[in-house]
């Protein structure tokens, strides 16, 4: 390489430092209130706060153990047997990731809710809110999520597994126990780990489903003690455990976290040698079935509630144009700090240089949005610039939530690109802003429109900012979703949610193709 770990850690070092700054004004004022006034005067095992952390490990537990169990069975499914329409699945399973949490919940409740298509069926009415709503909706968001990442674990078995099986006459049961359950049994573990940091630092979810104080977990404790207690001391101390939990599983998900956000092609089916019985068959496709119409009932939900809603114009438009006024902005700042990171990691020599690059952006999971909106919220209050401050903390907040998967998308881009033009850029004496616009903006240019988009996508559906730093004046698609919701005019809310999706949608498939042209 040209350039030695040192020099990229220099050029990095802006980049670095505002991140830094970012995290220690979000976790200064946690770590203060919370350790002087939490374990000075003991309120740190108060009740409150243990019933908390406890509903957080429980429905984060149950979250996982659920969506695991059940992904096991439709992955394995997936990957032994080949239909029309399979690439088609496996995009639906991709589409609770991108469209924004808030809307997606608007289809479950379209769906299981009391008035929802399952209940008029039935007859009986169905309560969803509470722990069975979010056990619901988490499995919902999860189950696509654990099938895509072991699919690609099965699908990764060397073809010659699958020849010597079939050499061996080997029966479906000793397939599974020596071939897949061990390729599957490996990856759980990281598996379980990503989808437990990501229902224990669950918010949309169960702010909308909680049903009440019974179903709180910690982030959702940290808003209500922040927005309606002003009871900054609890709200440091639900910092604080939420900071130590999440931490810990960041550190065992971080591997599965950064093949989510690269979201790898997955390969089609490969030969396995293999031919099963008439009810083997339809016993895999019933299972197919089951997932697609689990996964694509609320999405079609989304869709026919939001043809005939009622559209409140005047209030989406204006929601309309502050959520782009946060998200634009929030993207841009994004690709800004991820720029410099992706090029200073591709430079760097030293595996520890690269690592401590990787680890700054990965900071902003490692330390939850709730505990850096603490943070912010105290120290801006303080300063007397809570209100007028609020636009800019919520574009910054989602700039660094959206950091780790922009960089994950763009670093080895980049690094491939830095490997095959350095030296002839070197040779040629090209370099600067004459580089920049003719070698590595239009060599980049498909990663960072995927870059760009996601971290649009990301602020585009954020809600845990929003709520935390939103009012009447600064309110976004997500936050109005979310009001009409609490204001019971569903119907108000099924137009505004469809208006955010095919908002989301169309601009992911803008910048798509703006990305994928020569």
């Amino acid at each position: 390489m040209i350039d030695t770990s040192k020099g990229a850690l220099l050029a990095a070092s802006p980049t670095l430092a505002a991140i830094l700054v970012a995290v220690a004004v979000g976790l200064l004022p946690v770590a203060t209130i919370g350790i002087g006034e939490g374990l000075v005067t003991g309120h740190i095992a108060d009740p409150y706060v243990l019933r908390i952390l406890w509903f957080t490990l429980l429905q984060a537990g149950l979250s996982t153990l659920l969506s695991v169990a059940f992904a096991i069975p439709v992955a394995l499914a997936l990957a032994r047997v080949d239909f029309r329409g399979r690439r088609l699945l496996l995009r639906l399973f991709a589409l609770p990731l991108a469209l924004p949490a808030i809307v997606v919940i608007l289809g479950i409740v379209a769906v299981y809710g009391r008035t929802g298509w399952v209940s008029t069926l039935t007859g009986s009415p169905i309560n969803i809110y509470g722990l069975s709503g979010i056990l619901l909706a988490h499995v919902f968001f999860n189950l696509p999520l654990a099938t895509r990442l072991l699919l690609q674990q099965v699908e990764s078995i060397p073809p010659e597994s699958w020849r010597l099986a079939a050499q061996l006459d080997f029966t479906q049961q000793a397939r599974f126990r020596l071939i897949e359950w061990p390729q599957l049994r490996a990856s759980l573990p990281g598996v379980a780990s990503l989808i437990f940091l990501l229902c224990a630092a669950s918010f949309a979810v169960v702010l909308t489903l909680g049903g009440g104080p019974s179903a709180t977990t910690l982030e959702v404790g940290i808003y209500q003690a922040l927005r309606f207690d002003y009871d900054p001391a609890r709200a440091t101390i639900l910092s604080l455990a939420q900071l130590i939990l999440c931490g810990l599983f960041v550190l065992l998900a971080g591997h599965y976290a950064q093949a989510a956000q690269n979201w790898p092609a997955l390969k089609g089916i490969s030969e396995r040698y293999e031919t099963h019985s008439r009810g083997g068959t339809l016993a895999l496709f019933f299972i197919i079935a089951i997932a697609a119409i689990f996964v694509g009932a609320p999405i079609a939900a989304i869709i026919t509630s939001g043809i005939v809603a009622d559209f409140v114009w005047p209030a989406v438009i204006r929601a309309i144009l502050t959520s782009l006024a946060v998200a634009l902005p929030a993207a841009a700042l994004s690709l800004v700090l991820a720029w410099p990171l992706a090029r200073a990691s591709a430079k760097a020599v030293s595996p520890t240089a690269r690592s401590l690059l990787n680890l700054s952006a990965l900071l902003t999971l490692i330390v939850p949005p709730a505990v850096m909106a603490t943070g912010w919220f105290i120290t801006a209050s303080r300063a007397g610039l809570a209100l007028s401050a609020a636009p800019y903390l919520v574009i910054a907040m989602n700039a660094l939530m959206a950091l780790p998967f922009a960089l994950g998308t763009l670093a080895p881009a980049m690094q491939q690109s830095m490997a095959q033009h350095d030296r002839l850029c070197a040779s040629l004496g090209i370099k600067g802003l004459r580089r920049l616009t003719l070698i590595d903006l239009p060599v980049l240019r498909r990663p960072l429109g995927l870059a760009a988009a996601m971290a649009f996508m990301l602020s585009l559906g954020d809600l845990t900012a929003i709520t935390l730093f939103g009012s009447q004046n600064l309110m976004t698609l997500p936050a109005l979703i979310y009001a009409q919701m609490g204001s019971y005019r569903i119907d108000a809310a099924a137009g505004t949610a469809f208006v955010l999706a095919l908002f989301t949608m169309a601009i992911i498939t803008l910048l798509d193709k703006w990305s994928g042209r020569a």
